[in-house]
């Protein structure tokens, strides 16, 4: 064999080899023992199952299927994860059921499986993970951590009230009190959520309501008769009855790239349904958070946002989604706000993760681009600038941290230091968003929250009783430490019905543009900008349109507003427009049912319109 056929047939070889390593590998989870319906535990055999692909699998092109059915998934045996969450209970460890870490090229398809938990869990993570996709498959708990209930009688006179606990909540009376419990877990529920029996829509003007849970005593089995005034609660009214504790989402999304949602349905989870931070790139397309159908008996799905997205970069694109009857936001947009403890020198500052909720986990790395703020003008400080150095001054690492140690490329304005109220800002992990063809109703709170600044775009979507604000435009650099400002913002061709039957935090008008500014008599430059909001329908019983604080640039033109009798107007802001230090705005070519009168309806407070 001569040489030239040789080196012909070798590089034959080399090239086959390297199609062989790259070739899509495909795994069926019956193989490692997963059998769909049979109630056995699930979590140590997935775990393994996932600890060996992923082992196996570095660099290559990898799909995971599960054979359609129920999946049930218990503590013993789960993975044991120590994971710091932003947005949840920092308390570890946390039981995963479905762990994927480090993967690469990965589709994990669980075509139409059912993922039921039990006790306490964290249904799903994927950490450290790049070009992923997971699919096809629902979340929900066995006994959920919320304790329906439905009002069977209600006493004016005398201040009782009896409730029917409903049949899948485990509980007890324990020295008179109501004990919700299951597997692991245990609390008396505190406050509540007050649902129309017929329409699944939270009862109007009620908002968050105390519960009696205290002093009661079991009169029939499951009926529980309590001291309770509430002249709301009639009968047939359903409530939801929870404790405070959000221990887990049900995704968890960190340090991943290219991500990819499809198909995904979070029934239950004790936190948000999905929690995303420090990744980039990121595809929900039919991610709800959702009941059962029309025909499902609970009334409730998650204990806090249906998605939240914190410290993130790259494209957001969340679209096809249903979200209702979950406890807060159907999506949250935001970074954090390190407040400036110390001044080092003139080049590093010493900052620190402030809310109990959001600390433990990175947030920026050598090269980022940064800003300061005054955190009672909510004024940008100086020039932006960028890390040099970062590490955590409270812990060998990120992991767990809530201080850091940040060198910066060029000099700190001299203001800054921890004799005054400063926060730090990362720009760098700011993404754009887009969310759009979502359906958002019968949830408490608000429909939906943005602080970016890239350009974030909210189209085509349905706001159906959210009970709250549907849009709103935040900033807060005192209580949340969410930042930050919006510069590019577009809401056209949704369609708003029936907002604000409740009153929630920074629930001042339909669109509400509503950032936490202690001193805003002090302010000289404004913080949000260029928002355009053009082409929706609302669709009111009240009056408040749109309100707005320390803007530059808003222009709401081509809407139509249509009033109904639905309910009794009860809002305490009067106007349809209510415009707070706000300049170059602009109202223009809508069409308001009943007509508009500028003298009315438009109140300016330190602001102007153009024409």
């Amino acid at each position: 064999m001569n040489v030239v056929k040789k080196s012909w047939m070798a590089a034959l070889a080399v090239m086959f080899l390297c199609f062989s390593c790259q070739r899509e590998r495909v795994y069926d989870l019956s193989d490692y023992g997963l059998k769909p319906d049979s109630g056995e535990n699930a979590s140590p055999l997935i775990a393994k199952a996932l600890q060996t692909i992923a082992a196996e699998t570095k660099g290559n092109t990898v799909t995971i299927l599960l054979p359609k059915g129920r999946y049930d998934f218990y503590p013993e045996g789960a993975s044991e994860r120590e994971y710091y969450i932003s947005n949840h209970d920092q308390d570890n460890p946390k039981m995963v059921g479905l762990s994927f870490e480090q993967m690469q090229n990965m589709v994990f398809d669980g075509q139409g499986s059912e993922f039921i938990f039990h006790g306490r869990m964290l249904p799903v993570s994927l950490v450290g993970s790049d070009n992923c996709t997971l699919k096809n498959f629902s979340i929900d708990f066995e006994n959920p951590h919320i304790s329906q209930v439905k009002i069977l009688k209600n006493d004016t006179v005398n201040g009782l009230i009896t409730y029917e606990v409903a049949p899948w909540v485990q509980y007890e009376i324990r020295d008179s009190n109501f004990v919700a419990k299951g597997e692991g877990w245990e609390h008396i529920p505190r406050s509540g959520i007050a649902f129309e029996g017929a329409t699944k829509r939270l009862v109007y003007t009620t908002s968050d309501i105390a519960v009696a849970t205290r002093r009661v005593k079991e009169i029939a089995p499951r009926q529980i008769e309590a001291t309770w005034r509430n002249k709301k609660l009639i009968p047939g009214t359903v409530v939801a009855m929870r404790g405070w504790g959000r221990p887990t989402p049900g995704v968890f999304l960190y340090h991943d790239t290219d991500t990819k949602l499809e198909n995904i349905q979070v029934h239950y989870a004790e936190g948000m349904g999905l929690l995303a931070q420090m990744s980039e790139n990121i595809t929900l397309d039919g991610f709800s958070v959702c009941l059962r159908g029309a025909d499902d008996p609970r009334y409730f799905t998650t204990q806090a946002d249906a998605t939240h997205f914190s410290g993130c970069k790259g494209l957001i694109r969340s679209v096809n989604g249903l979200y209702e009857n979950m406890m807060d936001d159907a999506i949250n947009v935001h970074g954090t706000y390190l407040k400036v403890q110390k001044r080092i020198d003139d080049r590093t500052l010493l900052g620190e993760y402030m809310h109990p909720q959001s600390y433990g986990f990175e947030w920026g790395r050598p090269g980022d681009s940064v800003q300061f703020i005054n955190s009672r003008t909510m004024e940008v400080l100086g020039a932006s600038n960028r890390i040099a150095s970062i590490q955590a001054a409270d812990k060998p690492d990120e992991h767990g941290a809530k201080q850091f140690r940040i060198t910066f490329e060029q000099p700190v304005d001299a203001s800054i230091s921890e004799a005054g109220t400063f926060g730090i800002e990362n720009l760098t992990w700011t993404p754009e968003v887009y969310f759009a063809d979502n359906v958002i109703r019968n949830n408490r709170a608000r429909g939906s929250l943005f602080s970016t600044p890239r350009r974030t775009v909210v189209e085509r979507n349905l706001f159906d009783h959210t009970s709250g604000t549907a849009i709103l435009l935040c900033g807060d650099c005192n209580g949340w430490f969410e930042t930050g400002a919006c510069h590019d913002v577009q809401i056209r061709e949704n369609r708003f019905v029936n907002a604000l039957t409740n009153q929630f935090q920074f629930t001042n008008a339909v669109i509400s543009i509503y950032p936490e500014i202690p001193d805003l008599k002090g302010q000289r430059a404004y913080f949000h900008s260029g928002i355009v909001i053009e082409d929706n329908v609302f669709e009111m019983f009240d009056q408040p349109v749109l309100y707005a604080k320390s803007v530059d640039g808003l222009v709401f033109r081509h809407n139509q507003i249509h009033q109904n009798h639905d309910y009794p107007a009860f809002h305490w802001n009067k106007h349809r427009f209510f415009f707070e230090r706000v300049k170059n705005a602009q109202i223009k070519d809508n069409d308001f049912e009943g007509g508009f009168d500028a003298a009315k309806d438009v109140r300016l407070e330190d602001a102007s319109l153009s024409e």
